[in-house]
């Protein structure tokens, strides 16, 4: 474990579990959370369908996507989670007995699991309290990321899901960006068919209003 965190320190430290903490708090940190750290080969599963979910994991090294089939058995993508980024952290603390999402390595991938049990029941003491307010923060964001998915979804046309969809990628002021997805991928996401979605991304550039290559797109300019 001392090896698997030494190796990943700096990402640790831009997380929002693990920011500023100091090497002997972090340690202690990662013991009460009963930290372990795991390989998977792309395409193995992390968690399957209702499984019990008894730990969140954070991505130390590649890449996992959270995934559910709705009732005609497509799959619908959740969520898409890099390098310092974590899954399964609501499931994990609500104790749930049936996951209703399946987790997935879409890339070789090393996770870092961790259990919020202990710091729930081990008092007040000052590193628990820190620990479970960073928990709390880290559960907030991942209800905001949602929040962009659910305003994707809600938009009536394939045009305006791909605009709110861009949005939620650009940085503001960068017409330029990576979207971590390919079109099988990015239809999955939007809830889209995957060749219209192609056909659609077709005419916008067309029409002059994006330009794109493979992931990375521009936006040139507003419908």
């Amino acid at each position: 474990m001392k090896e698997c965190t030494e190796k990943y320190r700096r990402l640790l430290a831009g997380t929002t579990l693990f920011a500023g903490m100091p090497e002997e708090k972090l340690e202690q940190g990662l013991q009460a959370m009963k930290a372990s750290c795991t390989d998977y080969p792309k395409g193995a599963f992390l968690c399957h369908l209702g499984q019990p979910v008894r730990r969140f994991g954070l991505v130390l090294a590649g890449k996992i996507q959270v995934c559910m089939d709705d009732i005609d058995g497509n799959r619908m993508i959740m969520a898409n989670v890099t390098a310092g980024g974590t899954f399964g952290e609501s499931l994990c603390f609500l104790h749930a007995e049936e996951s209703p999402v399946y987790i997935v390595a879409t890339e070789d991938a090393e996770i870092l699991w961790l259990s919020p049990d202990e710091l729930f029941t081990a008092g007040n003491d000052a590193l628990s309290a820190d620990l479970r307010s960073r928990f709390t923060a880290m559960i907030a964001e991942r209800a905001l990321s949602m929040n962009t998915r659910i305003q994707i979804l809600s938009k009536r046309t394939l045009r305006e899901k791909l605009i709110t969809l861009f949005s939620s990628f650009s940085i503001s002021g960068c017409s330029s960006f990576e979207v971590p997805f390919n079109r099988e991928d990015m239809a999955a996401y939007i809830g889209a068919d995957r060749s219209a979605l192609s056909r659609e991304l077709s005419k916008m550039k067309a029409e002059g209003l994006i330009d794109y290559h493979k992931e990375t797109f521009r936006i040139l300019k507003n419908d």
